[in-house]
């Protein structure tokens, strides 16, 4: 008690209630004045349970819900949910499904690194940067309500294929905006890239370097801003991303401004890719014959019994999956995102565990809080580009 007293040491509860912590991030903060000695997050507000409420759905009704993990990124949840069962049943989806499910991810990343522009700016004082990324964020739930009904949950994924074929006008409006978002891009960097405060905010903060990056265990942007070379869409190739030409952006410090660079780098590198899945989308189906997934035809239901009755057990029952584990995983807007499932040979996973970025992502905090003001830990937060959905899994 003394030794606190003779260093002032307060403890001190940031969040969860503070605006940076998003309603749902508790931080105690050991504090000498506003020097931080120690940082301990607490998450579990959230109380969801998603990886038990897998275990009582069927393989099918469980794909709505993966949406809502990363709320900011539905689709690229969703992909990698479909893509493990898919693994599971040895179906492959269709050239033209698989097209559409990157545009889709793609532009998900984009609305994901939008918000996070907006988010980190304000949280260090910048109100036009979240008022400009919303601005364009607009834009591709526009394009995403019309692929597939929704603009946040979508469901649009399915196993074997996709939900829907792009709608007429798709293709061009698509194009128009990517036209337009490559133009706005210049915009973020007139108000962020050579702003004196932003850059004294976050150059030189939450500086980690390539190994201890590895070490903790980090992906995506904060793993590639330390300088490490590691994109699951490069690394461990999936869906048509090996036919696709697009660069990993990288840091050289390894701190909040190079965070941030890389982010920006790959607002370019998405709109690249859509571009040339825009350019190489192939005709056909968009779902996979495979009986087990597949619904049949209006005409084939109502012309033949064994078909109508089939659909309905498809339709009430589920899927039912082989026995075996798999592990599937994508690179989503903030890193490695997972499902390790174990199957029992029934239509609902036995377990199922989900690997998602944003609790490990944060693991340093307290290593690069230490001796640091509580206004870089507000800039830190931001660097991370936090999602406490998928945290509290």
């Amino acid at each position: 008690m003394l030794e606190n007293l003779e260093r002032r040491e307060m403890v001190l509860n940031f969040g969860p209630q503070h605006p940076s912590t998003h309603g749902v991030l508790r931080i105690i903060l050991w504090l000498d004045s506003e020097y931080i000695h120690k940082a301990l997050p607490c998450f579990g507000y959230l109380h969801r349970g998603f990886e038990k409420l897998a275990e009582n759905k069927t393989y099918d009704q469980f794909v709505p819900i993966t949406n809502r993990l990363d709320y900011l990124a539905g689709m690229c949840n969703s992909y990698s949910y479909v893509l493990a069962v898919e693994k599971l049943l040895g179906v492959t989806a269709p050239r033209r499904a698989e097209y559409i499910r990157v545009i889709a991810m793609e532009l998900s990343r984009l609305a994901s690194h939008l918000v996070w522009l907006g988010a980190a700016a304000i949280d260090l004082g910048a109100t036009t940067p979240i008022m400009y990324g919303f601005r364009e964020r607009e834009g591709i739930l526009d394009l995403l309500e019309k692929l597939s009904g929704g603009r946040m949950t979508f469901a649009f994924m399915r196993i074997g294929g996709v939900k829907f074929d792009l709608p007429d006008g798709f293709i061009d409006e698509c194009r128009k905006f990517l036209k337009i978002f490559s133009e706005k891009i210049k915009d973020y960097d007139v108000l962020l890239q050579k702003n004196r405060i932003w850059i004294e905010r976050t150059r030189g903060i939450g500086v980690l370097s390539a190994k201890e990056a590895i070490n903790y265990g980090l992906t995506g942007p904060s793993l590639r801003g330390s300088g490490v070379k590691f994109d699951v869409r490069k690394n461990d190739p999936y869906s048509i991303y090996p036919e696709l030409d697009f660069d990993i952006p990288v840091g050289k410090v390894g701190d909040i401004y190079d965070r941030y660079l890389v982010r920006r780098e790959e607002f370019r590198q998405s709109v690249r890719i859509i571009e040339q899945c825009l350019d190489k989308i192939p005709d056909g189906a968009i779902m996979s014959d495979d009986p087990r997934v597949c619904r049949p035809k209006k005409e084939d239901v109502f012309d033949n019994v064994e078909s109508l009755i089939h659909y309905c057990y498809i339709a009430m029952e589920g899927i039912e999956v082989p026995k075996g584990e798999v592990y599937s995983r994508i690179e989503g807007p903030r890193g490695e995102f997972g499902y390790y499932i174990i199957s029992q040979g029934t239509n609902k996973p036995y377990r199922l565990f989900i690997r998602v970025p944003t609790p490990i992502n944060f693991t340093p905090l307290n290593h690069l809080c230490q001796g640091k003001l509580i206004a870089d830990l507000t800039a830190l937060i931001g660097g991370f580009d936090l999602v406490l959905g998928e945290t509290d899994k």
